[in-house]
């Protein structure tokens, strides 16, 4: 008994700490939580390390690993300043810029993970805002909600999106299918709450003062290379490749080179999230073999295990409010037995994938990519504060979430 008290508050205080980003009085992030929960679960006997090395998920890890070099090439390359310095001069008004930082950030999002395009963004929207003479804030909301919103619609956009790519079996064209309309549609609610949202700042014929912007230079042959990188991972998962094979491949093609130094690559690689992944797994697998889960999937099973529609609003809105409790990625882990009990599991994937990313927009600390915004714009000199980000974000994710849900409970 007191083995399983332990365990219950090494548990308690992970998913706490997780979900807060740190515990009072430590210095430690997700990902030190993780790994020292995960030991400790360890150490105490509630995982053995055969079970331990049987959850960590390798295709979701070699997935990330994957991404990451790619993103990182195109970053040493200096494509993305150059790419967003370029988009965003082409704003003639305050309602084209946000068009273009919205459509930016979610496209990219899209294809080069969310977190990375609100690191690359935030700093060039905060820098050209400031030489146009208008307020950062509304155009900074745009990259965080318009970050998640895009992400949505591919296996590779954000990393619950990886977990699930991975663990479901859905192709990369099937995920795109089902997730990319909802995601194009939300994309341009993002625009137009973000615009409702600061009525001042986007009021009809205000323009843009022109102003002179630095120019950015990228290195033309890495660029060139990582984008045929990309497009043999595209060209692979649009042919059935299993996406950790796809993006691994493209991830080979770029570290045999001859220009670049593998070690300036790996640097922009962000291991403690492969690290946090990890360390989550196994805290899941103990929380799956615990009598408090196995209480709460009975439960759960009468709610969603039936035919029709109802299971999946169920699912969209258990997803929706957990995901704001312990964080998106936690919350997929934990949930993943549940799909067993719907009849069409592709389509209950596929809900668990939308609404647990558009449930990152409710608050700015919803998901990872707001608190990148957020803490970017503070370097910056930039208050965004957490009430006038839910003037966007509330009803946002109220509205994609409802459209999102219809969309795939009745496709």
């Amino acid at each position: 008994m007191p083995i399983k008290i332990l365990e219950y508050a090494i548990l308690a205080l992970s998913l706490a700490g997780i979900a807060a980003g740190t515990l009072p009085g430590l210095r430690t992030n997700r990902a030190g939580l993780a790994l020292a929960a995960a030991a400790l679960l360890l150490a105490i006997g509630a995982v053995s390390p055969e079970e331990a090395a049987a959850a960590v998920d390798l295709s979701t890890i070699a997935l990330l690993l994957a991404m990451m070099l790619i993103v990182a090439n195109l970053r040493v390359a200096g494509f993305f300043t150059v790419a967003g310095a370029r988009i965003l001069r082409a704003a003639r008004t305050p309602r084209q810029l946000l068009a273009l930082v919205a459509l930016a950030s979610g496209l990219l999002s899209a294809l080069f993970l969310n977190d990375t395009m609100c690191v690359m963004l935030t700093p060039l929207v905060a820098e050209l805002c400031r030489r146009s003479r208008r307020d950062p804030v509304p155009y900074l909301i745009g990259v965080a909600v318009s970050a998640n919103v895009g992400s949505c619609a591919t296996i590779i956009g954000n990393p619950q999106n990886m977990l699930i790519g991975a663990q479901s079996g859905m192709s990369f064209a099937e995920f795109l299918a089902r997730l990319a309309p909802p995601s194009i549609v939300c994309l341009g609610l993002a625009w137009a709450f973000v615009v409702w949202a600061f009525p001042a700042e986007f009021e009809r014929g205000a323009r843009l003062e022109p102003s002179p912007a630095p120019r950015h230079r990228a290195y033309r042959p890495l660029v060139y290379k990582s984008f045929a990188a990309a497009a043999l991972m595209l060209v692979l998962l649009l042919a059935g490749f299993k996406p950790a094979v796809a993006s691994l491949a493209a991830a080979a093609l770029l570290l045999v080179t001859r220009r670049v130094n593998p070690e300036r690559v790996f640097a922009e690689v962000d291991f403690t999230l492969l690290v946090f992944f990890a360390g989550l797994f196994v805290i899941t697998r103990a929380i799956e073999g615990t009598g408090a889960f196995a209480w709460l999937f009975a439960r759960a099973r009468p709610l969603l295990g039936g035919d029709g529609q109802g299971p999946l609003w169920v699912l969209s809105g258990l997803t929706a409010g957990f995901s704001n409790i312990i964080s998106n990625v936690p919350a997929v882990m934990l949930e993943r037995p549940l799909i067993a009990l719907f009849p069409d599991p592709s389509k209950a994937w596929a809900m668990l994938a939308l609404s647990s990313t558009f449930a990152g927009n409710l608050t700015l600390m919803g998901s990872v990519a707001n608190l990148i915004v957020a803490e970017g714009a503070r370097k910056s000199g930039i208050v965004l504060s957490f009430g006038t980000y839910l003037r966007v974000g509330l009803p946002l994710t109220l509205s994609t979430l409802a459209i999102g849900t219809a969309w795939i409970a009745l496709a």
